[in-house]
């Protein structure tokens, strides 16, 4: 029952968002048909959207493996999935415990407690927990007090990070139906703060003048397209015919195959957008049910692509100025004594891609630009520093992702070092 519960249910995001709909639904005393409905599209709408992420990474996938061959660059790319996965074996029992607890913390807190936000993102969920339990490992904790604080610290990584970012998910989406529950936010909060500091949110991304002739860049899909088409067959011209069509392409002219992926992965952009639009419009009124029955006034803190169809061109923007970011980083951080930090495509996109709307929403383009930089860097920096203390407990050859993930882990080792722990 508890693996049930755990990996089929808890931890399956769409799932999870569902039963969130559906009981908010039933809350409201909908008629059956209303209930139905909007319980499987809004599972739909996430299924939509992990759709598009699949179709979108497989293109970056491929992008990646271009890249490293042309460069021949060695190294760690952070990547969540896969540190979790390691970890399972010495550390699943803990981090099952703390994200059931910590779930219910994020409730109690959301009920009696101004911080008015129930954290929907079900893998970052799965993901912040696995990492409190090595952090607090390796910081002395085990058994029922590792538990205990992990659940708490978890609860309130829940509530707190949508509320440090709600003022600006205000001023980017013109309401305050929902908030973004994803852990990414300090980037997200250092680029709307680098915006609002040294840009100009009247001059916005979504304003850029198009000349006439190329009045077909303004449909997002096909910019996005062209864009990633520059990107992969330069790539592809450094990384060789020969190792594409034998390796990749499957014997595919390796200039049409690049071609293709850039297509695919603009399709994948396009897909999750559509996703996001189908499960904003279902979970939002759903959600009501649960605010005023259970835990009045909450808002539901949603995965970040909820925000790219606010600001299609700051999105594409923070991509490639938090890659840009990565890149250089690559090189300072050799000269710093940390491990090299390859900039993986999937936390590049996903986290700039907000970034940039975050910056675009109080500094318009030069902040969407500066602060997707700014998050970049954050994305290289904060892992190298993780994998410090993560090779104590045997993780070298990979570490968590995101900015909050570093954050959290980085504080809660240094506390309980600083006060003698292991």
């Amino acid at each position: 029952m508890m693996n049930l519960i755990m990996n089929d249910i808890l931890g399956t995001p769409a799932i999870l968002v569902g039963l969130f709909a559906l009981v908010g639904l039933l809350l409201q005393r909908k008629p059956v048909a209303a209930v139905v409905s909007g319980t499987l599209k809004t599972i739909m709408g996430f299924v939509i959207i992990s759709a598009g992420a699949t179709v979108l990474t497989g293109s970056l996938d491929i992008f990646s493996q271009m890249f490293n061959h042309a460069f021949q660059v060695e190294g760690i790319v952070p990547t969540n999935e896969a540190i979790v996965a390691a970890a399972q074996s010495d550390f699943g029992a803990m981090t099952a415990l703390i994200m059931v607890f910590g779930m219910i913390v994020n409730i109690i807190l959301a009920r009696f407690t101004p911080l008015k936000y129930i954290f929907l993102t079900g893998h970052h969920t799965l993901f912040m927990a696995c990492l409190i339990a090595v952090s607090l490992t390796i910081g002395g904790l085990s058994g029922f007090p590792l538990v205990v604080v992990g659940s708490i610290i978890l609860g309130l990584c829940m509530v707190i990070f949508p509320a440090l970012l709600q003022p600006y998910v205000r001023q980017i989406t013109g309401s305050d139906d929902f908030a973004v529950g994803h852990f990414g936010s300090v980037g997200y909060f250092t680029a709307a703060t680098i915006g609002k500091w040294f840009g100009n949110k009247e001059k916005t991304t979504e304003q850029i003048k198009v000349p006439q002739q190329l009045g077909f860049l303004r449909d997002t899909s096909v910019a996005v397209s062209l864009t990633m088409t520059l990107f992969f067959i330069v790539v592809a011209l450094f990384a060789g015919r020969e190792y594409i069509e034998t390796e990749l392409s499957n014997g595919s002219n390796f200039i049409v195959f690049s071609l293709m992926q850039a297509i695919t992965f603009a399709a994948g952009v396009y897909i999750i957008l559509a996703g996001v639009r189908m499960l904003i419009a279902e979970i939002v009124p759903a959600f009501k049910g649960i605010a005023e029955k259970l835990v009045p006034n909450t808002k539901p803190a949603l995965d970040c692509p909820t925000v790219f169809p606010f600001a299609p061109n700051a999105v594409i923007i923070g991509f490639i100025f938090s890659f840009i970011a990565g890149l250089l980083s690559m090189f300072i951080l050799p000269l710093v004594g940390l491990k090299v930090i390859i900039p993986g495509l999937v936390p590049h996109f996903f986290t700039g891609a907000t970034a940039g709307v975050f910056g675009n929403a109080t500094g318009g383009r030069r902040g969407a630009m500066l602060g997707a930089f700014a998050n970049g860097l954050l994305i290289s920096f904060l892992p190298a520093i993780m994998l410090v203390f993560m090779s104590s407990v045997g993780f070298s050859g990979t570490t968590f992702g995101d900015t909050d993930f570093g954050v959290v882990g980085i504080i809660i080792m240094g506390f309980m070092k600083l006060f003698g722990a292991a």
